[in-house]
């Protein structure tokens, strides 16, 4: 088994390293990851300047770049074979909902997948990060999984982990994405030289997060695993459009 890693929170973030413990053992295990912070990165691929791949003391290697640049230069580039698996994360702090859309969690696994490689990505959902160790284990747990009883359709999974004690766990639950309130506004500042700057304000608080969301499953401390899709065609308006062009 090949494993690929990477994540937006850079290749010193403590949740990779917890991720690159729980996984060791299972295969040959890569790390990738951005040499800096990259949060809220999305899908971006840099094309305006060429990349560096280097590798740090511990083994890891890391990119002047975007999550999507690590894992698109790992599989096209770097790797003499594809990986078998990518896992992203740990991320600190949740994906769900609306969230996807921004995290650079969620676009590295995204970008393994559109490279038709089974990708999971893997976020604990407080920016504290009290347990790594019980995302890395609920990561293990899934490749494990997989290793047992592959998926053979193209499968990307967004995986949200309650900041606890593994044993407090009330299991996994397969959830679909809720929705959040929109975010709160910018935050005006003055910078010491007088100029005005803004600061994006946070997320907004959960809209939609009922039963079945990965909101509510986070909630009552359960592991949420949502499949995710990239078809962004929105069908239901299809003819809606086609009526209107007419």
């Amino acid at each position: 088994m090949r494993i690929l890693l990477s994540n937006d929170d850079g290749y010193f973030a403590p949740g990779l390293a917890a991720l690159a413990e729980a996984l060791a053992g299972l295969g040959e295990v890569t790390v990738v990851a951005p040499e800096q912070n990259r949060s809220g990165a999305s899908n971006s691929l840099t094309l305006d300047r060429p990349l560096m791949l280097k590798q740090a003391a511990n083994g890891f290697y890391y990119v002047n770049g975007t999550p999507t640049d690590c894992v698109h230069l790992a599989v096209t580039g770097m790797l003499d074979q594809l990986p078998d698996i990518i896992v992203s994360g740990v991320n600190a702090g949740a994906n769900m909902g609306d969230d996807t859309i921004y995290s650079g969690t969620v676009a590295a696994a995204t970008e393994g997948y559109l490279l038709g490689i089974p990708s999971i990505a893997v976020s604990l959902i407080n920016f504290e990060g009290r347990y790594f160790s019980t995302a890395g284990r609920v990561a293990r747990d899934l490749v494990e999984r997989y290793m047992k009883q592959p998926i053979w359709d193209p499968v990307l999974l967004n995986v949200n982990v309650p900041d606890v004690p593994y044993e407090a766990l009330q299991g996994m639950e397969v959830t679909r994405l809720g929705r959040r309130h929109k975010a709160e506004p910018v935050v005006r500042m003055t910078s010491p030289r007088k100029e005005t700057v803004y600061w994006i304000g946070a997320a907004g608080a959960a809209a939609d997060a009922g039963p079945g969301t990965d909101f509510h499953a986070v909630e009552h401390r359960r592991v949420s695993i949502t499949p995710l899709q990239i078809d962004l065609t929105h069908t239901t308006q299809l003819d809606t459009i086609r009526h209107w062009m007419q």
